[in-house]
């Protein structure tokens, strides 16, 4: 279940909502049975313990509503206001926050009477992120959150989403359209690399979310995670040169070409006194087996499944660039590699295909991704990081190594509406523009003697 989930005039709640919640049971102010989302609630009574050491005691005076509760609402305000003044101050049922069981409706109390101060709200709602709360309807975005001010709706979203929306002054609207950038995770061994985008999908409530080279469940090291709009540049993040580190052990081959598959054959290990120069003969292009075991297909089908259903399948050959490499350590039966590689190059088949100029075979035992494009490891978080709020957001121009350029009023029109424009900037691949308060507009790429959209971010 997504924090992030919106409803609001816009959006109705969601036929099978409910069945992904678990509400819990406690009392409003009124000491009334109510219903509450359970990490909400559990928030709640964090910030209610945090509210208590600074003299505030803060009550629920409304939680989840049913949409039978929400119709008696709305009946009950028609009854009591004209037709008209409803506008932006009650929602219909299917349209209210209330549905989510993540809002609440808050009662303030501060030396025994109900605080109003504008300034002391304002203090109130400074403290609500840390515990992963949002105003949801703040004053001065009537139009965008379609509600009036209410200084006493507050919305769980969570920590790392309430630290955004708070530090940008964004709206839950606005940051479910608006957000995208990069994160630099650092992947563990053991999980995959969809797990890891599944993780921080669910962290950052966004769906909107892909990796830009995967890691087998045996590597480790830089995944490079985009998130909203940003992955409209995974294929460029992509294609960026690769660094890694590997260990390798002699004299076993087997189906995966690393050490978690099945032993296919042993054979016996020469010495190598060339060992150095063995290795160095393969900084150089040329056509990569790709391993059986590995999500590239062929005609239609990926090659994994073939090996699965123990079909045989002539394996395609890539053309790969192995930029530099080098032999770290070696022992009798194992060796260990640093090596820069250019896109879609297999290290478990660079290892395997080294075991066959060693005249034995060699698997792959870790792998340890260091770097890809000017993404380095030590710029990486891991999730258990991420998940304490400890990471660092790029924007899309900080790791694409283009032209950065900001254009005026007039370009700006003609980008936003996606025209060919003049390459004033002699660029000879792409450009990254944006406007003058520093929004990126898109990226663009050259046509003959113009530049025309690449991708647009408006």
């Amino acid at each position: 279940m997504y924090n992030t989930i919106l409803v609001n005039k816009k959006n109705k709640l969601k036929e099978n909502y409910l069945k992904k919640i678990n509400l819990v049971s406690t009392t409003d102010i009124y000491k009334k049975e109510i219903l509450i989302e359970e990490n909400t609630y559990k928030a709640f009574l964090e910030l209610k313990e945090f509210f208590k050491s600074k003299n505030i005691i803060i009550g629920i005076e409304s939680a989840y509503r049913s949409l039978k509760q929400q119709q008696e609402i709305y009946e009950t305000f028609l009854k009591k206001n004209n037709e008209e003044s409803k506008e932006n101050i009650i929602s219909l049922p299917e349209n209210s926050d209330h549905h989510t069981g993540l809002a609440l409706d808050i009662n303030l109390i501060f030396d025994k009477e109900k605080l109003k101060n504008s300034d002391s709200l304002n203090e109130v709602h400074s403290f609500l992120s840390k515990f992963g709360f949002i105003l949801r309807y703040p004053k001065g975005k009537e139009k965008i959150t379609g509600h009036i001010y209410n200084p006493y709706h507050i919305r769980y979203v969570g920590k790392i989403v309430s630290k955004i929306i708070y530090e940008n002054n964004l709206t839950l609207e606005e940051y479910l359209e608006q957000f995208n950038g990069v994160i630099a995770v650092k992947k563990e061994k053991g999980i995959t690399s969809f797990d890891v985008v599944n993780e921080i999908s669910h962290l950052f409530g966004i769906k909107k979310v892909g990796h830009t080279g995967t890691l087998d469940p045996l590597a480790e090291g830089v995944l490079i995670v985009t998130i909203g709009k940003a992955t409209k540049i995974v294929e460029l993040l992509t294609a960026e040169d690769k660094e890694y580190i590997a260990e390798a052990k002699l004299g076993i081959k087997t189906d995966t070409y690393d050490i978690t598959g099945k032993i296919l054959a042993t054979k016996e290990i020469k010495d190598n006194t060339n060992f150095e120069e063995i290795i160095k003969s393969f900084q150089k292009t040329y056509k990569q087996e790709v391993p059986v075991y590995s999500a590239i297909k062929v005609n239609g089908k990926k090659l994994y499944e073939y090996a699965r259903n123990n079909q045989q399948i002539e394996l395609p050959k890539k053309e790969v660039t192995i930029k530099s490499i080098e032999l770290l350590s070696y022992t009798k039966d194992t060796f260990k590699i640093k090596t820069l590689v250019s896109k879609g190059t297999y290290i478990r088949s660079l290892i395997n295909d080294i075991g066959y100029k060693l005249n034995t075979y060699a698997t792959m035992t870790s792998l340890l991704r260091t770097k890809q494009g000017n993404v380095n490891l030590k710029d990486t978080y891991s999730l258990e990081e991420i998940k304490n709020n400890k990471y660092k957001i790029y924007k899309i121009e900080e790791v694409l190594n283009f032209k950065t350029v900001c254009v005026d009023k007039d370009l700006e029109f003609k980008i936003t509406n996606g025209q060919k424009i003049n390459n004033l900037w002699k660029v000879t691949d792409k450009i990254i523009l944006k406007n003058k308060s520093d929004k990126l507009l898109g990226i663009y790429q050259v046509e003959k003697d113009y530049l025309k959209v690449w991708k647009n971010f408006n």
